[in-house]
């Protein structure tokens, strides 16, 4: 059994973020298809929406509905539910993914370690663009033409958002700018 742990979300009383292992589930963003075990919830009316994250799985009840009253049933479904990763899937229908999450975790990098490594250096790695789990950047500075910077967004960047977001596609530096 897969442990989680809820969490009130702030402002939120509606939804309680289930704190688990990074990596849980193949994707972030709205979930679509859910196990039956949580999909029986929202079609119920219990469930409004189920999100997740890298290390989470975001409840939203709906309206009516209560913790105190619901809770220990979404807490059994979900725990079934993560039995079956394949049962899941994101809500974009197209496929693609919803960006957001990853675009937070790049500027959270690179607003902070990759980005510190980058300014000791006196370069600067700035965040262009993330479309289609591709991250995109911005090498200025002592980044632009620094052979190393290649290693900084393979390993540095790319390494560490793959941990959490699996669907990442690339981390390019974009040629046009810097």
């Amino acid at each position: 059994m897969i442990p989680i742990h809820p969490q009130p979300v702030a402002g939120r009383p509606e939804q309680l973020r289930w704190i688990t292992h990074a990596d849980v589930l193949p994707f972030t963003g709205v979930a679509a298809t859910l196990p039956a075990p949580l999909a029986a919830l929202r079609d119920d009316g219990i469930l409004a929406q189920v999100r997740v994250e890298p290390a989470a799985i975001v409840t939203t009840l709906h309206a009516g509905r209560q913790w105190s009253r619901d809770g220990a049933r979404v807490r059994t479904a979900l725990h079934a539910a993560l039995a079956d990763p394949s049962g899941w899937s994101p809500a974009d229908a197209s496929g693609e993914p919803d960006d957001t999450p990853l675009r937070e975790a790049a500027r959270k990098l690179l607003d902070g370690p990759v980005g510190d490594l980058a300014r000791s250096h006196g370069g600067h790695i700035e965040l262009v663009d993330v479309r289609d789990s591709t991250v995109t950047v911005k090498l200025t500075g002592a980044c632009h033409g620094c052979p190393a910077a290649r290693n900084t967004l393979r390993q540095g960047l790319e390494d560490q958002l793959r941990r959490h977001h699996p669907q990442l596609r690339a981390v390019t530096a974009d040629p046009g700018r810097g």
